[in-house]
């Protein structure tokens, strides 16, 4: 029998396209991550998936306290769910640095830190600091491969070194992202790993001989996180866990988290014989990825999208099919992350039936 756990009694009175996400789904991935670990202190979750307080007050009930976000927005939202530590996982620019401190203001109780990569960046965010009469954590961003923001390792020590000397700035420690890194074979990651790392780990004995504690590094993603939880002194930063994602669950197999977030849609014409027309365009779903792997279906996995603009996605569904104008269909995003950020809030999935709505915060 085809499991259908994610199928709601009363989904006609939910508007479409519509965020669903299932909040035992979600604590249970909050489970499974945490057993995944030594000890829930080395978690440091990105919750640029889930935007919500009440998704990240899910993971803080349950001993995560440390936390990275991406956005002033999102980290506003962990000082509202009263996070203890949060990294802002961005270099901010002068407008950006004095919104940064007017949070740091706003919530002393959670403790802010953001990212540096370069000289004149440490140079503003310090005499920014003096201005304002505050003291600003720092972590160094260190470029592994993603070839996106970050200073090459080999090249870091003299920023470090500068650093030390700044007032109104200190060293927290190091971060590195590596979204490059996903080989879906898991001894080929940890080679791809091993390889791309052994620069940051040679900055961090460098940093030690110099007489100084050995750095703090905050590290990966999702299919990176159990390679980095062996590492010293070294926190890890998944994200897409707490949902899960099409993308994620083919690729990156030995994890086994559940789905807790879809999106529902409705048939809305039938254009032809073989094609179904759905409410799920651009702005509801994640569309980076190839179109034919943009979504799929749990309730009806035979069909293949074959067309998508702003407000349709149009399916190529087999001849003589049954299905009919108000339809509803559930979306497995292949990318979950950007899917959550189209919505401003999301119907909360009890027991088979919706329940309730909670505000995607950060979204806003």
């Amino acid at each position: 029998m085809q499991d259908t756990w994610y199928e709601i009694d009363n989904n006609a009175s939910i508007d479409t396209p519509a965020l669903l996400i299932y909040p035992e789904r979600v604590i249970g991935n909050i489970e499974r991550l945490k057993s995944m670990v030594p000890l829930p202190s080395i978690l440091r979750p990105h919750v640029k998936t889930n935007k919500s307080v009440r998704v990240s007050r899910l993971m803080i009930d349950r001993g995560i306290t440390k936390f990275k976000c991406a956005t002033i927005a999102e980290a506003e939202m962990l000082g509202w769910a009263g996070a203890e530590d949060v990294l802002l996982a961005y270099q901010p620019t002068k407008a950006k640095l004095d919104r940064f401190i007017q949070l740091i203001d706003s919530y002393p109780d959670t403790a802010y830190a953001c990212l540096v990569d370069n000289k004149l960046s440490a140079k503003i965010i310090s005499e920014t600091a003096v201005v304002s009469r505050i003291v600003i954590s720092v972590f160094i961003d260190l470029n592994v491969g993603m070839d996106r923001t970050g200073i090459h390792p080999n090249m870091a020590v003299d920023l470090f070194d500068l650093i030390q000397r700044l007032p109104g700035i200190i060293f927290k420690g190091l971060h590195a992202y590596d979204g490059h890194i996903n080989d879906e074979d898991m001894n080929d990651r940890i080679g791809h790993c091993k390889k791309d790392y052994a620069p940051v780990e040679e900055l961090r004995k460098n940093i030690e001989a110099k007489g100084y504690p050995f750095p703090l590094l905050v590290a990966g993603g999702s299919p990176t996180m159990a390679i980095h939880s062996k590492r010293a002194n070294t926190e890890c930063s998944p994200g897409t866990f707490v949902f899960w994602d099409k993308n994620y669950h083919d690729h990156i197999p030995e994890q086994s988290f559940e789905f807790g977030a879809l999106v529902l849609t409705r048939i809305v014409s039938l254009p032809d014989d073989t094609k179904v027309c759905v409410d799920l365009g651009y702005k509801s779903i994640a569309c980076e990825k190839p179109l034919a792997i943009r979504a799929f279906f749990l309730n009806a996995p035979e069909l293949v999208p074959v067309s998508h603009s702003e407000e349709h996605l149009v399916l190529e569904a087999p001849k003589g099919h049954s299905y009919k104008v108000g339809d509803t269909l559930y979306a497995l995003p292949n990318h979950i992350c950007p899917t959550v950020a189209m919505y401003n809030e999301a119907y909360i999935i009890e027991n088979g039936y919706y329940t309730q709505k909670w505000s995607i915060d950060a979204r806003k």
